[in-house]
């Protein structure tokens, strides 16, 4: 019998973990410590960044769409080709600034954008150049309302017409596509916007110019200059890159009525400055200063007294100039032209262009001014008043002006006289003269005085008639009672119009009518005299007191009765008693009885009277 050999079994084999992760890859051969070791050296050569930032980058890769840019970072970012289009000659290998966008989209990829980077980058760079008012270039792209469309550091910006040159422009499209200098003037944080001018930049070009050339001014300097600019009050010249202002007063020694009768646009002159002002930038220029003055050859005989002849250049309310030589004027003022002190305008004398001679009454070479006259050519009016107009003589003159105390009466050329409100009428009250007469009225007048040194007459009208005071006095006697009409009513009372034409004053009071009622305006009633004064010619009257008077009157004679009638109970007593002592004893008691009856009615008068 065989016996089987037991054979030893061997132990199973350990068995080892499936790292899945390498299933299907390449091995690396690559222990996890290197792993690790290799992935920490990886990660220090990339750059740490974060969104919103803006980086340098370089172009690795450029497509047909896109411009692949490395900013060493796990991953490279795709940024559209349009983005690049100012820059066309881009090539791989520039450098580039990018904005970080998003360190991964949902692919994992790399967001960056060069347009925002650029547009960071430009806000940053406009703002500085604003602080620092640094001069930057801009490229116009288009025009827009208002103005140009400007692209600065990459971003728009605005640039107004206004500020687009010194000189108004119309034609905008002809700074399209160009590129040009500005200055940032002006920034909206708040919606990016930003405003560039060019103008500034001329205009500070100009300022220097201008306190070059001012520095070098002196007065009485004589410069040559082009003029610029005429207006109607001056011409403006220009003196290589500063202005200067003629004014038309110092254009011409001569009256001139607008600056274009002595230069025209464009005309070269020679001018010398009178005035500047350093810190305004103003300077004044004049051009006749470079002339001899007209008054230098006025004659040397001429002297005050003297008649001259010339033409009438300026005509004003208050007087005239008169050109009695080329640039040499006189005034002749508007009281010099007429004896007659009545108010009256030059207009009324003269007209521009008439010929006129006057005599000279002032002259001041010095000043250069000369006072002229030409009522001094006829014979004074005064000379002989007392022969023409002596007191108490009668005229007809004319009614020239008004004043609130009378009216001025002419009665000759520069004879007036003034006739006092109160010598215009004996009979009414007139409160203005215009009630009584008007303007250019022809009125009688009689002289009351005469005054030669203050050349004053005094007229009067009423003066011509008799005063009628006189006759009203026996007339208007107090309490006579005259027919009257209403003709104004005041608070205070009535003016009564009474017979033969003289006015009556009725106070309020005097106005009640007998059954109650005031009297009204218009209405004709009896009135009775209560006042009169021929000094003042003034008369009172009253409506009310003819009532009044008549019921006193009849109350007087009512009370007159009875006392006649106790008068004469008082003697019938009297002679009773006188009988009693001589009667006989038969009659005592009948006398008794009539003596009662008597001392009865005689009580009864007394208390009548009393009770009146």
């Amino acid at each position: 019998m065989t016996t089987e050999t037991e054979v030893p079994i061997a132990p199973a084999p350990e068995i080892q973990e499936i790292n899945w992760d390498t299933i299907g890859k390449k091995q690396d051969n690559y222990s996890a410590a290197e792993r690790d070791r290799l992935s920490s050296a990886y990660e220090k050569t990339l750059t740490s960044i974060s969104e919103h930032q803006v980086l340098e980058g370089v172009v690795v890769d450029k497509t047909i769409k896109d411009i692949v840019v490395n900013i060493n970072y796990k991953s490279e970012g795709a940024i559209p080709i349009t983005e690049f289009r100012y820059n066309p000659d881009l090539k791989i290998g520039d450098k580039v600034e990018v904005y970080v966008e998003k360190q991964e989209d949902k692919n994992g990829q790399l967001v960056l954008s060069h347009k925002k980077a650029r547009f960071v980058r430009a806000w940053e760079r406009v703002n500085e150049a604003l602080a620092t008012n640094e001069i930057i270039k801009g490229f116009v792209k288009c025009r827009t309302k208002g103005g140009l469309i400007v692209d600065v550091f990459g971003m728009e910006a605005f640039l107004p017409g206004s500020q687009i040159d010194v000189k108004p422009v119309r034609d905008y499209d002809a700074y399209v596509n160009k590129t040009m200098e500005f200055k940032v003037v002006k920034i909206n944080p708040e919606f990016k916007n930003v405003v560039v001018s060019h103008k500034a930049l001329i205009e500070a070009e100009i300022e220097q110019q201008k306190q070059e050339i001012i520095s070098k001014l002196e007065k009485g300097q004589v410069l040559e200059g082009t003029v610029k600019n005429i207006t109607s009050y001056g011409v403006f010249i220009d003196l290589g890159g500063v202005d200067g202002l003629i004014h038309i007063t110092d254009l011409s020694w001569f009256r001139i009525t607008h600056p274009e009768e002595v230069v025209k646009l464009g005309d070269k002159i020679h001018v010398v400055i009178l005035d500047f002002d350093n810190e305004k930038k103003r300077i004044q220029l004049g051009l006749k200063q470079l002339s001899a003055h007209p008054w230098d050859s006025l004659s040397a005989d001429l002297k005050v007294g003297d008649k001259v002849k010339g033409k009438i250049v300026v005509v004003a309310d208050y007087g005239a100039f008169i050109e009695i030589a080329p640039g040499v004027e006189g005034l002749i003022h508007v009281s010099e032209m007429s004896w007659s002190q009545h108010l009256r305008t030059a207009h009324d004398f003269f007209k521009v262009g008439d010929e006129a001679e006057a005599v000279v009454l002032t002259l001041n070479r010095e000043e250069r001014k000369m006072t002229l006259g030409i009522k001094q050519a006829a014979p004074d009016p005064w000379a002989n008043i007392l022969d023409r107009f002596p007191k108490g003589s009668k005229h007809v003159g004319t009614v020239r002006n008004f004043t609130n105390f009378g009216v001025f009466v002419e009665l000759a050329e520069g004879i007036d006289g003034l006739i006092h409100i109160s010598d215009l009428s004996w009979t009414k009250k007139i409160k203005h003269p215009s009630e009584f007469t008007k303007i250019g009225d022809k009125v009688d007048v009689s002289v009351l005085e005469v005054n030669v040194e203050s050349r004053r007459l005094s007229l009067g009208h009423k003066q011509l008639e008799e005063n009628p005071w006189d006759t009203f006095e026996t007339i208007f006697t107090l309490d006579s009672i005259h027919k009257g009409t209403i003709t104004n009513m005041t608070d205070k009372g009535a003016t009564i119009m009474l017979p033969y034409g003289v006015e009556g004053f009725a106070p309020a009071k005097h106005l009640i009518k007998e059954n109650g009622t005031p009297a009204k305006l218009e209405e004709v009633l009896d009135f009775k005299v209560i006042e009169f004064n021929k000094e003042s010619k003034k008369i009172i009257v009253s409506h009310s007191r003819i009532k009044e008077d008549t019921i006193t009157e009849d109350k007087n004679q009512k009370s007159a009765g009875r006392r006649a009638d106790a008068q004469d109970a008082r003697s019938s007593v009297k002679k009773i008693r006188s009988s009693m002592e001589k009667t006989t004893l038969g009659d005592l008691g009948e006398l008794a009885n009539l003596k009662s009856d008597m001392e009865k009615s005689e009580k009864k008068a007394k208390e009548d009277e009393e009770n009146k």
